[in-house]
């Protein structure tokens, strides 16, 4: 901590760095990549930028988002993960245009998350893991286009069924939260795994043929499940050493490497 009590003085972004950090990625879209770059305040300067698809403020020391983030009405991608960030912006539900967040590895409470939140309609992947959070605001199970939420490494102890019940969520991480036991994380991974063999129509509103094909499709499905796992072979080539795929996962290795203020 420096003399005075106060943070570390960051650097500092003008409008022409924030120009020369635009780049175009593959698909043609414009991001303004500012991320590592030592920042501890919002730079106001890039307002005038608002014009990009996406915007990555990464890997620095944000402690604030100010409201008039929501004048980036085109984006679809904003990146704040790694920062010191403990309360959105009301305004973040007037980014309608959303389709990925991130703010994972920050400092957010339950709090910290405005109810707002439930306006971005469009938003498709939502990370807030690594943060402070004691409950799931019931509000995101709104968005019924989310594919992806990470909820790892929080205070959680439970999930409301709205969020493990969303239609079209494909991945749940809520690893490391102190759930009771016989409440861990699988439960809820495998509660969406079950979304994928669910027939979302009544037997009532089925033709007598398409209702049977239903049923056998079903009966061998719950035969497979019966089967019993076989041993699995040695394999052939057992002199070869086969790489471990699995990366160490720590906290640790999403944090900054630096002094924290």
């Amino acid at each position: 901590m420096v003399k005075g009590g106060k943070g570390p003085k960051g650097k500092k972004i003008t409008l022409s760095v924030a120009k020369n950090c635009i780049k175009v990625t593959f698909d043609g879209r414009r991001r303004l990549d500012l991320s590592k770059m030592g920042i501890t305040t919002f730079p106001k300067c890039i307002l005038r930028l608002n014009d990009v698809d996406e915007l990555d403020l990464s890997r620095n020391m944000i402690r604030k988002i100010p409201d008039s983030i929501s004048r980036f009405q085109n984006l679809r991608w904003l990146d704040l993960h790694s920062n010191y960030i403990d309360k959105l912006p009301e305004s973040i539900g007037q980014m309608t245009t959303l389709l990925y967040l991130n703010v994972s590895n920050n400092r957010l409470t339950t709090s910290g998350l405005p109810v707002e939140l439930n306006q971005l309609k469009n938003i498709r992947t939502v990370n807030l893991g690594l943060n402070h959070l004691e409950s799931v605001p019931t509000t995101l199970g709104a968005l019924k286009e989310l594919h992806e939420v990470g909820l790892h490494d929080n205070l959680l102890n439970t999930i409301p069924n709205s969020i493990s019940k969303l239609p079209k969520l494909k991945k749940l991480n809520t690893k490391r939260n102190p759930f009771p036991k016989g409440e861990g994380p699988d439960v809820f991974v495998d509660s969406i795994k079950r979304l994928e063999n669910l027939y979302l129509v009544e037997a009532k509103d089925l033709c007598a043929s398409c209702l049977k094909k239903c049923q056998q499709a079903r009966d061998k499905l719950n035969r497979i499940k019966t089967v019993p796992m076989m041993t699995p072979r040695k394999p052939i080539f057992s002199s070869f050493v086969s790489p471990n795929s699995m990366a160490k996962e720590s906290q640790e290795d999403w944090r900054i490497r630096s002094t924290s203020p």
